[in-house]
C-alpha cells in the first residue's frame, strides 16, 4: 500500500510490516498503527504514524550508543506483547534531534519495545531513576566540558 511519509514522501509498504500499538504511544493514543523507515545514510529510523502523516518519530537502537542500557520489562507488557523470547524483542529509543548533533538526546525512560514475531508494540515507561528522557547520545568531548 502507499503511505504518506513525514520524511520520505511517499513510499510503498507491506501491511505484514506495520506495527501495532494497541493503546497507541503516550500522547498519542488515537495512533494505532505505525511502520519503521530507515532514515537512509544515517543511524537512525523513523517511527512513522500510519494514519497521521505528520507524525514521525525519530528513533535509534540504544545499545549502540549506551552499552550500559539495561532494563526489564514487567510481566504485563511481556504478556501484553505476547513475547516469547528475548530475540524475539526489538528495541528502539525515541531521539530528538539538535541542529548541533552533539546536543541530541535519547529517551532511555520510556524505550519502544517491538515483539518481531507478531508486529506488537508498546512504547514502556521505566521505573528506573537511571533513565530519563534526555539523555545526550553523543559522548561529551572534553573540549566541549572545558577541560
Amino acid at each position: 500500500m502507499k503511505l504518506k511519509t513525514k520524511f520520505h514522501g511517499e513510499i510503498e509498504v507491506e501491511e505484514s510490516n506495520m506495527i501495532t500499538f494497541e493503546h497507541g504511544i503516550p500522547g498519542f493514543e488515537e495512533e494505532g498503527k505505525f511502520i519503521i523507515v530507515p532514515f537512509e545514510d544515517t543511524p537512525f529510523s523513523i517511527l512513522q504514524s500510519v494514519k497521521t502523516a505528520e507524525l514521525a518519530f525519530v528513533t535509534a537502537d540504544p545499545f549502540m550508543y549506551f552499552e550500559d542500557y539495561d532494563f526489564t520489562l514487567p510481566d504485563a507488557v511481556v504478556e501484553g506483547l505476547e513475547i516469547k523470547e528475548q530475540q524475539d524483542v526489538f528495541v528502539q529509543v525515541i531521539v530528538t534531534l539538535r541542529d548541533e548533533l552533539s546536543k541530541s538526546t535519547a529517551n532511555l525512560q520510556a524505550p519502544v519495545v517491538i515483539n518481531k514475531v507478531n508486529n506488537q508494540g508498546k512504547q514502556v515507561v521505566l521505573n528506573d531513576r537511571n533513565y530519563t528522557p534526555r539523555h545526550q547520545l553523543f559522548a561529551e568531548t572534553a573540549a566541549e566540558r572545558g577541560v
